[in-house]
Order: C-alpha cells, then sequence, then structure tokens
C-alpha cells in the first residue's frame, strides 16, 4: 500500500481529480499579488460535491478572490446552471477573469464588482439561490448568514470558509481580531433552527448547513 505523509494527502491522491491547469492556476495566484488564502484542492472537490448533489442551477459566491473556488463550484453545477461571484477588489476580478477563461467555465459564471453588501441588497428581489459560498471579509459573515437564510431555496446549501479560523476557535491556537466572530458566527449557525448544520474539517474547515425549513 502506498504510504502517505497525512490523510489530507490521501483525500487528494483519490478524489481530487489531476488537472495541470486547475493546479497552475492555484500556485500562481500569490505571484499575481493576491493574498495565498485560496481554498484547498480537497476544501474546493468538497465544493464542487455539494453543488452538484443538491443539482444547483443558480449559485452564489461572495469573496471571488483570485477564482480558485468560483471554478470548483462552477464545474460542479447541473447543466444549464450560472455562479454569481461578487468581488470588490478590481485586480482580484481581473485575475479571476483570466483564471476561469483558463479552466473553461467563463461561460459559467458572472464576476459582479462593488461592496457585496450593497451588491446583496440589489440581489434581494430575485429567485432564490440553491447554493452560496461565504469567503469574504469574516466581520461580514454574520451579515451575509442573515442574507442567505433568507435567499436560499429550501433544501439549498449555505457554506462559509475559514470555520476553524486557523484553530483559534477552538483554543488550538492563538486568537487573532476575528476569532471571536468566527466562533460567533459558527454558534449562529449551529443555533438556527432553519439550518442543519456542521463543519467540514478539512483545511482551515468549511462550515456547511442546508436550510430546512
Amino acid at each position: 500500500m502506498k504510504p502517505y505523509p497525512d490523510l489530507t494527502a490521501y483525500v487528494r491522491d483519490l478524489f481530487v481529480p489531476r488537472d495541470a491547469e486547475l493546479e497552475a492556476i492555484l500556485e500562481e495566484i500569490p505571484s499575481t499579488g493576491l493574498p495565498a488564502i485560496s481554498i484547498k484542492p480537497e476544501e474546493g472537490r468538497f465544493l464542487q460535491f455539494l453543488v452538484r448533489a443538491i443539482s444547483a442551477r443558480r449559485a452564489l459566491e461572495i469573496g471571488t478572490l483570485g477564482g480558485y473556488s468560483g471554478i470548483w463550484i462552477a464545474r460542479g453545477l447541473a447543466p444549464g446552471g450560472r455562479l454569481l461571484t461578487l468581488e470588490v477588489e478590481a485586480k482580484h476580478a481581473q485575475v479571476a477573469r483570466q483564471n476561469f477563461i483558463r479552466a473553461g467555465v467563463a461561460d459559467l459564471v458572472e464576476i459582479r464588482m462593488g461592496n457585496a453588501h450593497q451588491s446583496l441588497q440589489e440581489l434581494s428581489g430575485e429567485p432564490e439561490f440553491d447554493f452560496i459560498f461565504i469567503d469574504a471579509e469574516k466581520t461580514g459573515y454574520p451579515a451575509y448568514m442573515d442574507w442567505a437564510l433568507e435567499h436560499v431555496r429550501l433544501g439549498g446549501v449555505i457554506a462559509a470558509h475559514n470555520a476553524f479560523r486557523k484553530g483559534s476557535v477552538a483554543g488550538l491556537a492563538a486568537q487573532d481580531q476575528y476569532t471571536e466572530v468566527t466562533d460567533a458566527f459558527n454558534r449562529k449557525a449551529a443555533a438556527e433552527a432553519r439550518l442543519i448544520s456542521t463543519i467540514f474539517p478539512a483545511g482551515d474547515g468549511t462550515l456547511v448547513a442546508v436550510k430546512v425549513s
């Protein structure tokens, strides 16, 4: 049996398809001047799985960065599906747009520029979303969850990245300025009667919730 340095390597080897272009995109994003905070490959595969599991046709991403997570989401969409991704930084959007083209999903994705809170207000009158992924400024997470709860369909999924905050929410690492808000966000999701939620414990943790009422 092939030895692996850890369980993450085992999961990646078995379940993350080899894709040279996608691997290059993840590796090159920091060289564009963007922060090296993209999701991990196994987290991307999990997002793709979730999107396809619920046959999502309308997906929303709050926080585009370099487009890596958006590629995984777009590749999980049901036929005819579309991803709308919100980004405030023009440089991020520029990099993401090129990466969507490289990955062959540009025709499935719309990047909407501007403050995400304002963009969400403008989206309030549109049809409900099947899937919503939150990965933006951490102080905005509570408001993003409130909006998502009202605008994801029954049976739809809400996911949010960095639920572990590098382990600080569980006292396994030093607290930073976002530990308390992240812990409060997790606890709010856990206590919300309209959701069945948990945390996918890969990378920095992805909170995932299904709207049940």
